[in-house]
């Protein structure tokens, strides 16, 4: 029997600090027939309020330190304001969405990051058992449409912060053992771009053995490889491809054209 087809798709704070591109991307959204899920980052709203409340942002090597202060305020801002804006919108479209942080109905269960080097605080980390598929199924079943933030908790009250792309992945990887699934990043560019600034360079098509070959030419700007490296991962668990592009192309996949760069095992 077919599995059925299911979308997760991700996007990013340049969507969401941008009310006319959050306005397009979420009709766009609406479009995409079927099951569908949407996992959305912060943007600068979190940074904001947080300056606005006297509290200094800690960041090690870029990366965000979320002690208790921080916590409060990302979680008042991806599981409340972000979040209910994107569903009242979803809704105004006729998306019957449901907003969720991991907590809610147990579906995302991650772990404190284990200090080392670094404490990185209330963060997250995801495993093989973090998402139970079959309580999404139902869930999706009953006509709703997951929306997910990038907050998730432990099992043992604590809620942790955790990063959305992470979230997306794990999510793609769990479900695949239910449905046929794509998983979908949109951000601010076109794709992987042979030249990061000319937005025609796009490679549309990233087999295993071609990334490699653009590995060892280092055509591929070196901020993208955690994406693409985690994109193959996800590949090799099950997922059947990963589409990068722009949030504006999200529109394409209503008519079951891929855009932006595909990466699947297919040659």
């Amino acid at each position: 029997m077919d599995k059925k087809k299911l979308y997760i798709i991700k996007i990013g704070g340049n969507v969401i600090d941008n009310s006319e591109n959050l306005y397009h991307f979420l009709k766009d959204f609406t479009a995409v027939d079927g099951y569908k899920i949407l996992v959305h980052g912060g943007g600068k709203v979190a940074t904001q309020l947080s300056e606005t409340l006297g509290i200094e942002a800690k960041l090690v090597d870029g990366r965000r330190i979320t002690d208790i202060e921080t916590l409060r305020v990302v979680t008042m801002v991806y599981g409340g304001l972000i979040n209910k804006n994107i569903v009242a919108q979803l809704q105004r479209f006729g998306t019957n969405a449901i907003g969720l942080t991991g907590a809610d109905g147990n579906f995302i269960r991650t772990k404190k990051r284990p200090v080392k080097t670094i404490d990185y605080g209330f963060v997250g980390d995801m495993d093989d058992k973090s998402i139970d598929p079959q309580s999404l199924e139902k869930l999706m079943d009953a006509g709703f449409t997951p929306v997910f933030c990038a907050i998730t908790h432990d099992g043992e009250g604590q809620l942790l912060n955790t990063n959305a792309d992470t979230i997306a992945s794990a999510l793609a990887v769990a479900l695949s053992k239910l449905y046929e699934t794509t998983l979908v990043y949109c951000f601010e560019k076109k794709g992987v771009l042979q030249d990061i600034n000319d937005e025609e360079s796009l490679i549309r098509e990233i087999d295993p053995e071609r990334y490699e070959k653009l590995k060892e030419q280092q055509i591929i700007h070196s901020g993208m490889l955690p994406k693409l490296d985690n994109a193959f991962t996800a590949i090799n668990c099950g997922v059947k491809a990963v589409i990068i592009g722009k949030s504006d192309d999200l529109g394409q996949l209503k008519h079951e054209n891929s855009f932006g760069t595909r990466l699947s095992n297919k040659k």
